[in-house]
């Protein structure tokens, strides 16, 4: 649904750097999550592999670990442009794969709706006040996490902390 900023996407991988994935988008995905669907012969099924447009195409970050953005050929440069997003050819570096020969991955695409949401970056201040960060609108939910270190993913929600500020749960 490009009016809503959101797509599901399926395919196969070719193992081959500069293959590209339509997104449906109609503009520039701000977040992309890939995971493979089906397990290959002697393999797991591997991270939630994350693109943010804070930290360009040549890094990732695994969405169902604490671990740092890496540097990694999972994603290719350029960053994804309106119609589709590239993939590189990584073959299992750091547990990761988004392009294997023959694999079918979904990959879930987001992209920035004004006043719906939003896709961006911080540096904190190590202050409990910490830094403002605007995004146009009030949020009702969004996601944090440390890119620069190792650090769980936080979920803040009004409907659990319902006044500002809220809390991480």
């Amino acid at each position: 649904n490009a009016s809503s900023g959101f797509s599901i996407v399926t395919y196969t991988g070719t193992g081959s750097s500069g293959a590209t994935v339509g997104h449906g988008l109609g503009v520039a995905p701000g977040f992309i999550i890939v995971k493979q669907r089906i397990a290959g012969p002697g393999t797991d099924l591997y991270n939630w592999n994350s693109y943010h447009s804070s930290l360009g195409a040549t890094k990732f970050i695994a969405l169902n670990t604490t671990g740092a953005a890496v540097t990694a050929p999972l994603f290719n440069d350029p960053a994804p442009p309106s119609t589709v997003f590239s993939l590189g050819s990584s073959t299992g570096t750091y547990n990761n794969v988004n392009n294997a020969n023959g694999v079918t991955y979904v990959a879930y695409c987001f992209a920035p709706v004004a006043g719906y949401s939003s896709f961006g970056s911080y540096t904190g201040n190590g202050s409990s006040d910490g830094p403002s960060v605007f995004t146009g609108m009030r949020p009702r939910w969004f996601l944090i996490k440390k890119s620069s270190g190792t650090e769980n993913w936080r979920v803040h929600d009004t409907a659990r902390s319902s006044y500002n500020v809220m809390q991480a749960l």
